[in-house]
């Protein structure tokens, strides 16, 4: 294990890196006295933690002593969470044991090298019979427990860009955190006419989507990816953006039904940007939670509550911009509070119009007329109190 200060990009930060030639990078008693005093270096000096990890695991030569240092590395780690520190670790071939339970799973941003072995379990003590795939750098990927598999070519610039986005300059940690200003309005000038005008438009499939808005608002970003809970959602994007000098995170829905990886991907990045003193902005583009039997055995509702409960929770400033369809609590959970815009070409109801005229008319004929009493138009969100404003364009 080798411990040091290093400049990275120009960020200082605290790095650790293991050397698997030594006893195959296992962690032994002094392991844990070097990891403590790393992670009480990187705390008293406000300095993110950087771990180079490739390491079999316990030491097993030393036996529950080498054991017990996994206690101590956690409670580090938990530590400099409580700090505000950001942790990035890269996980390298092998990264298995407590190692990746430790200091690999609990950072906040994990990076792998292509082909990297990763799991809990060693390639010796797997079942025979066990899938190759599910413990690799891409297999971790697949399942969302890992943010992206990095080339070693680009490995250094990639840890450039994050520790400039996650570590502002001093003196940007002491002032107040000031709101995401909502995006320009990239979509079709003008208010609809009808509700079900409105609804049109924002089914338009060529209607600008998240990553026109992402690409249109940042400078350059960088994005996260899974819910650590075994899913990812292609259709939300999570991230930290620069734009204008400072850092802001994202979490953009791409106008297909959001999926509970989805939802539990945005609360994880609204819940790091918090703890960061980041502030955050939300794209509202939706028909709805995914309601599939897939989607209830993936714990759909509880999903979305956690969704409700981070932003809910967030200290930091939340600005949402609704940029296409808002469909019902799927949307909503992404929504800030009283701090909630919307372009001219989106609307939000409380269900879809087509729905809500079989249920309550029993008449899918009269669709456009219960679009216009469901008042879900830009104008009418504003005049009910709904949203702030309607985003002019550029």
């Amino acid at each position: 294990m080798v411990t040091a200060l290093a400049t990275i990009g120009g960020r200082e930060a605290v790095v650790l890196s293991f050397e698997f030639r030594y006893l195959g990078g296992s962690l032994g008693e002094r392991t844990g006295d070097r990891l403590e005093a790393a992670y009480t270096l990187a705390r008293e000096r406000g300095l993110p933690v950087v771990s180079l990890i490739a390491t079999g695991g316990s030491r097993m030569q030393e036996g529950m002593r080498a054991l017990t240092q996994l206690q101590r590395v956690a409670r580090q780690s938990a530590l400099n969470r409580a700090a505000g520190l950001p942790q990035i670790a890269v996980l390298r071939d092998p990264t298995t044991g407590g190692g990746w339970a430790t200091l690999g799973a609990a950072a906040d941003v994990i990076l792998a090298l292509p082909g990297a072995q990763i799991g809990f379990a060693g390639s010796r003590v797997r079942p025979p019979d066990a899938d190759p795939f599910a413990y690799s750098a891409e297999g971790q990927l697949a399942t969302g427990h890992i943010d992206a598999v990095v080339p070693p070519d680009r490995l250094r610039g990639t840890l450039q860009r994050w520790l400039r986005l996650l570590c502002p300059p001093e003196e940007a940690r002491t002032r107040t955190v000031e709101p995401a200003p909502p995006p320009s309005a990239l979509g079709v000038p003008g208010l609809p006419e009808t509700g079900w005008d409105a609804v049109v438009r924002a089914r338009e499939s060529g209607r600008p989507r998240a990553e026109a808005y992402l690409r249109a608002y940042f400078d350059d970003r960088e994005e996260i990816s899974g819910d650590r809970c075994g899913g990812v959602d292609p259709g939300i994007r999570c991230g930290f953006g620069h734009r204008e000098g400072r850092t802001i995170a994202f979490a953009a829905q791409c106008g297909t039904a959001t999926r509970p990886a989805g939802f539990r991907t945005a609360a994880r990045l609204v819940r790091l940007a918090d703890r960061l003193r980041i502030p955050v902005l939300t794209l509202v583009d939706t028909p709805g939670a995914a309601n599939d039997a897939a989607a209830e055995r993936a714990g759909a509702g509880a999903a979305i509550a956690d969704a409700f409960a981070a932003l809910a929770t967030a200290e930091v400033p939340v600005t949402s911009l609704l940029i296409g369809e808002g469909g019902s609590g799927g949307a909503l959970a992404l929504a800030a509070p009283d701090r909630l815009w919307a372009t001219p070409d989106s609307y939000f109801s409380v269900i879809a119009p087509e729905l809500a005229a079989a249920i309550l008319k029993r008449d899918e004929a009269q669709v456009h007329d219960t679009a216009d009493q469901l008042r879900i138009r830009p104008q009418d969100l504003l005049e009910l109190g709904v949203i702030q404003g309607i985003v002019p364009p550029p």
